[in-house]
């Protein structure tokens, strides 16, 4: 990513389409939406259905599963840290997130596929699954995610605009994620079952699909508050807390780029309470999820009532059933959450969302594993979990900005690569876990879906239950008290009044 080839980011194929100075409507629905749609979609299938992948068609041992993920989690935070430092260094007319965004057409793209390779049996079979594992979550989905993360903050200072863009990112994120749980567990039901060919194959259509859409969210977004930083000159603030004059000839274009030490970021953004809010509600928010996610094909399997659509294996029917009920709501939520928030602060809207989604895994617990009660909870806590799912990069990015006031330095790339850590690490830690649970309480591998809920003892339906329902339903209550001490909106126009003066 050198900043000395100019010529390369100046090319027709990699000179970007937006031109004009404010946020329209190609910007938000081509980069921000139909960009990360494509790119995460591969992480929306394997969220849903890759543990099941793992355990009932690749057959491998639980234990193995466990070790394999919660060791990943220390190879996907330092892939993340490392890769926010190099945006942060990133000098190039294109920015500082966008030429990551499009070296990720080919890494995201290319990783996704081999996990359905796997051509080794035995003890090779297993070091096949763990390299490929570690090549998508730890190499491939870190550059990705993070520079994603990152062109919210950097697209703009225009805080009711960057919400839009935050909600079509995040609204992106929660397509695949219906995908993932609606579309993809009928396909493997109906067709793809444990066939590895069926499945490489699909898995190969995504990647091409993947890569195409993710280099049309880099020729269709723009980073206008790097340019505003590169275009003024900037100072360099040092371990030590002196500083010295950064930009001049040498960087890209001839501009003044910021460079800020890694050191003086991490004192800048753990110091600040209000960061250490935002990223807490998310890690809260973000790894129940991974567990409700994990765990939503086993409590289709072997705990709902799947007779309503006529007989017990029709598990994916049951799990799509649930996806779209968790879907409506938060589709028809888009249309509103930003404008709430825009009127009532994002504090108060997401407050609320969280005490709804608190009432909705309250009913779907008591619905015993029946299917009504349990989509009707289901679709509650969805529609309450809309507002923070599709604001929370705005959050961060009012944070950012707030700590800029304070500080005088951008900290995006540390604080999009903690994010993007909690993200992708969130996988494969509730993964593990949840393995360790089903290996604890007796799960079993080779039973016939056919048999239904007896296939699987009360200890083990009841360890998929909470894993399902009542670990996000707690944790919902938590982030509803977090929120609650959220308050780094009230004085962020003026903060960010006096950020623009300084500019001047």
């Amino acid at each position: 990513m050198s900043s000395q080839k100019n010529d390369f980011w100046s090319s027709p194929l990699t000179r970007s389409k937006i031109t004009t100075s404010d946020v329209k409507t190609p910007e938000m629905l081509l980069g921000y939406f139909i960009g990360p749609f494509g790119a995460l979609l591969s992480s929306g299938i394997f969220t849903s259905i890759l543990q099941n992948y793992f355990t009932d068609v690749l057959r491998l041992d639980l234990t193995f599963l466990t070790t394999l993920q919660l060791f990943s989690t220390i190879l996907i935070v330092a892939a993340n840290l490392v890769v926010g430092q190099l945006i942060e260094r990133t000098k190039t007319l294109a920015g500082k997130a966008r030429p990551w965004i499009l070296l990720s057409a080919l890494t995201l793209s290319a990783a996704s596929v081999l996990m359905f390779i796997v051509p080794f049996e035995g003890a090779a079979k297993l070091v096949w699954v763990a390299i490929a594992y570690n090549l998508y979550y730890a190499v491939a989905y870190p550059i990705y995610n993070t520079a994603n993360s990152t062109l919210v903050p950097v697209s703009t200072r225009d805080s009711q605009k960057r919400g839009a863009l935050a909600s079509f990112t995040n609204v992106a994120g929660l397509g695949v994620m219906g995908f993932g749980s609606m579309v993809f567990p009928i396909l493997v039901s109906f067709a793809l079952k444990d066939n590895q060919a069926l499945w490489f194959m699909v898995m190969l259509a995504v990647a091409v699909f993947s890569a195409l859409t993710i280099y049309l969210q880099f020729m269709f977004t723009r980073e206008r508050v790097t340019e505003e930083i590169m275009a003024g000159g900037a100072k360099e603030i040092m371990a030590d807390g002196g500083e010295s004059v950064a930009g001049g000839a040498g960087k890209a274009g001839g501009k003044g780029a910021e460079t800020v030490s890694l050191s003086a970021q991490l004192k800048a953004v753990t110091g600040e309470k209000m960061w250490w809010i935002a990223i807490l509600f998310y890690l809260v928010f973000q790894w129940s999820g991974a567990i409700k996610n994990g765990s939503m094909s086993f409590f289709c399997k072997w705990v709902l009532d799947n007779t309503f659509f006529g007989s017990a294996d029709a598990w994916g029917a049951s799990q799509s059933l649930l996806s779209i009920m968790g879907a409506i709501p938060m589709a028809l939520a888009v249309v509103v959450v930003v404008p709430l928030c825009n009127k009532f602060s994002k504090r108060a809207v997401v407050f609320a969302g969280m005490v709804i989604g608190v009432a909705g895994g309250v009913i779907a617990g008591l619905g015993n594993g029946s299917i009504v009660p349990v989509a009707v909870g289901v679709a509650l806590k969805c529609l309450g979990s809309s507002p923070a799912a599709y604001v929370i990069l705005a959050m961060l990015a009012d944070v950012i900005d707030h700590i800029e006031f304070k500080s005088g330095m951008r900290t995006d790339g540390l604080t999009m690569s903690i994010y993007s850590s909690i993200m992708v690490a969130g996988t494969p830690i509730c993964n593990s876990i949840f393995s360790a649970i089903l290996n604890v309480s007796g799960y079993v591998q080779d039973a016939d879906v056919a048999l239904g809920t007896a296939a699987q003892s009360q200890t083990v339906q009841n360890a998929i239950s909470v894993s399902y329902i009542w670990v996000e339903t707690i944790a919902y209550a938590v982030c509803a008290v977090l929120i609650f001490l959220f308050t780094v909106e009230k004085n962020l126009p003026e903060e960010q009044a006096q950020i623009a003066a300084r500019k001047k």
